[in-house]
């Protein structure tokens, strides 16, 4: 174990999980992640390898003996036949059989029916009368020449879930973390690698998690296939529920007004619609009607009656396109049925998951290291929902009074789930609550410039806030807008924030990166995830001309690393003249694990551009000597890298096929600056 799962076993004792566990056991069990890691929970909560290989053959045991397959349930209604009674793992649900005045359960793969229920049992778990539980019963048949009466008895309920926690304790340990390590426990519980995301990509994943923990929270994510958009809704937890977007009606999803039946925002806390876009998709008008005024105004009419309700409603569903053609060409809701392209039901959204900067699912982004049992993480998400932390920003921010209740609104829930998810200890920092903030705010600004887009009636809205210490004015743009500002330029903030103007005089087009013309000095951000940055725009302009160019960086050492070095000297292969010869010269460290394969690998690169009339030396410098990341070059400049050439996030390096792979602009960055400096101006 690293120190880290050293640290999550120390102060969450019988509570964590290996992640990788999970696909061990499961074999063809088609059953929930949450259901595995229950039983896992029981048997496998250790670091004790030895009892960890004992809990395997528990766990693996029981769902042989009790799991059932539809394709044996003829087997196991023979065993318990046999046996006279035997214990099952399936998902059921319970109806009430009005005429006889009783409940009847339907076991979902054993395909049988009309199973009488105790009224208290349906009390005591009341999800049974909606879409049904995962349980574990056991069943007794007894034959009786009555054909009216059921031969199957069942003589105990129990769902799958936790029965308890300890919310002291849980805030308690809480407090033994840093803010990057609880981040990465809680990304290691919804079965990632934290090593391969940043610390917004973290974020992104962990919005999802707020549905489970703010009342009434309006959530929608639209992207490329394959990021993982469902997985949340249908693997973490058994307070949530998902349905495909065009399968649901007004009485299921709200109240049956025949039956009385509430639907299905009164039994759970998070309803999440499936494959929620598609513009020929058929969607029920009255269904969206509804809708909207439950996502406004939390409650439903039922006739002549208004129910409430607390289910937070979730969005999930494919773009057809790119960003920039989307926000070149529509808006980011383009894709949506037409019934749902309505301005009224989309302002209703608190937060828009920008779908596009989520990484495709890959083997390596499993985590193969602890996590929450997702079912105790589960209940302390929902014992949050109790709670209200969204006033926490005020003691230090102070909200501009040009944002409108609504979207007042939208940032205030976000932040609060994000708070109660990140810090539920409440000890966040002022610059950890104006993180969080800024980025609530961001995801909100995403619904409203796309409404402006939409719906002309829409003004123009400054999202801003005030620091109270130092009482500053800041402003908060979509990662979009700061990456493609001339596509919101027709929705420009008023101006006292205008959208700043590209050098155009200084801009040339090469390919889908842009190059100054000419070489200034200046300061440059780039966020995280941020896509469209190469090597040939950061540093082309700069370098163009220069015939000794000195490179410090201490971290060429790994391979991947080695291989940012070599696209490095490939873009000054691009950027010369053939009658040209460049001196390159490396100042770096030395790898620690490897150093003869990091030797072996820049004499490869040496050989291979020295062709090209580009003369590569370098030098191993001890690594405590090192600490600067700069390029200098013979024509007077130097160039300030906080990162180094270590500028982009993990990505598939083997696919020879994958355009990430072979073009760096596509990208996701990690967060970083650059500075161009004239040497004879650094003073």
């Amino acid at each position: 174990m690293n120190q880290l799962d050293q640290k999550i076993n120390q102060h969450f004792p019988g509570l964590v999980v290996r992640k990788d566990l999970v696909k061990t056991v499961k074999g063809n069990a088609i059953v929930p992640s949450y259901v595995l890691e229950y039983l896992l929970g029981q048997y496998c909560a250790t670091s004790d390898e030895d009892s960890i290989q004992s809990g395997i053959e528990t766990v693996k045991e029981i769902l042989r003996k009790h799991y059932v397959h539809r394709n044996e349930a003829g087997l196991v209604k023979s065993i318990i036949r046999e046996q006279g009674h035997h214990r099952v793992i399936d998902k059921i649900s319970v109806d009430l059989n009005e005429k006889a005045d009783t409940y009847e359960a339907t076991f979902s793969n054993l395909g049988i029916n009309k199973v009488l229920v105790d009224a208290d049992t349906v009390k005591k778990h009341p999800k049974l009368l909606v879409s049904g539980v995962w349980c574990i019963a056991e069943l007794e048949y007894r034959y009786s020449d009555d054909k009216r009466v059921c031969p199957w008895i069942m003589n105990s309920l129990k769902p799958i879930q936790l029965s308890h926690f300890d919310s002291e304790q849980y805030i308690a340990a809480r407090k033994q973390f840093t803010t990057d390590e609880w981040m990465d426990l809680l990304i290691q519980s919804i079965g990632f690698n934290p090593e391969l995301f940043g610390k917004r990509s973290k974020l992104l994943q962990l919005t999802r998690l707020i549905p489970y923990c703010e009342r009434n929270y309006n959530l929608i994510e639209l992207g490329p296939k394959g990021t993982g958009k469902s997985h949340i809704y249908s693997e973490f937890s058994p307070h949530g529920i998902l349905i495909s977007g065009g399968e649901v009606t007004a009485p299921k999803l709200f109240v049956n007004n025949a039956s009385g039946r509430i639907g299905l925002v009164g039994y759970w806390d998070a309803v999440a619609f499936d494959e929620f876009a598609g513009k020929k998709k058929r969607s029920d008008k009255a269904l969206v009607d509804i809708l909207k005024n439950y996502m406004a105004n939390k409650s439903f009419s039922r006739g002549i009656e208004t129910l409430g309700a607390e289910a937070s409603m979730a969005f999930v569903g494919n773009t057809g396109h790119t960003l920039p053609y989307m926000l070149k060409h529509s808006n980011l809701f383009d894709d949506l049925p037409e019934q749902y392209y309505d301005s009224a039901f989309l302002d209703r959204l608190h937060f828009y998951i920008p779908g596009w900067e989520v990484d495709i699912i890959r083997g390596e982004m499993f985590s193969d290291g602890y996590g929450f049992v997702v079912d105790y993480l589960a209940e302390i998400l929902r014992s949050y929902r109790d709670f209200d932390f969204s006033q926490k920003y005020k003691v230090f921010f102070e909200l501009s009074t040009d944002i409108s209740t609504r979207d007042r609104d939208g940032i205030q829930k976000t932040f609060s789930g994000l708070m109660k998810i990140l810090f539920p200890h409440q000890e966040a920092t002022a610059e950890e609550i104006e993180w969080v903030l800024r980025f609530a705010m961001e995801g909100r600004r995403r619904v409203k410039d796309q409404l402006m887009r939409i719906d002309p009636t829409y003004a123009a809205v400054k999202f801003s806030y005030r620091d109270i210490a130092s009482d500053e004015v800041k402003y908060v743009r979509t990662l979009e807008e700061e990456q493609y500002p001339q596509h919101f330029r027709s929705i420009q903030d008023t101006e006292e924030d205008p959208i700043p103007e590209p050098e155009k005089s200084n801009i040339t087009a090469t390919g889908s990166s842009e190059v100054a013309l000419h070489p200034e000095p200046g300061h440059f951000t780039y966020q995280e995830n941020q896509r469209g940055v190469t090597y040939k725009k950061l540093f082309a302009t700069h370098l163009r001309g220069a015939s000794k160019i000195v490179v410090t960086d201490p971290y060429i050492r790994m391979f991947f690393q080695l291989r940012n070095w070599m696209e490095f000297m490939e873009m000054l292969v691009d950027l010369k003249s053939e009658e040209e010869e460049i001196h390159v010269h490396l100042i770096t460290g030395k790898d620690d694990y490897s150093p003869e394969k990091q030797l072996d690998i820049l004499e490869i690169i040496q050989t291979a551009v020295a062709p090209a009339g580009i003369q590569f030396t370098w030098e191993i410098s001890p690594n405590s000597t090192i600490h600067a990341r700069h390029i200098v070059t013979d024509t007077g400049w130097k160039i300030l890298l906080d990162r180094g050439l270590d500028i982009f996030q993990h990505y598939e390096m083997n696919d020879a096929f994958n355009l990430t792979n072979r073009k760096q602009q596509f990208r996701n960055c990690k967060a970083f600056e650059i500075t161009y400096l004239r040497m004879d101006e650094e003073s």
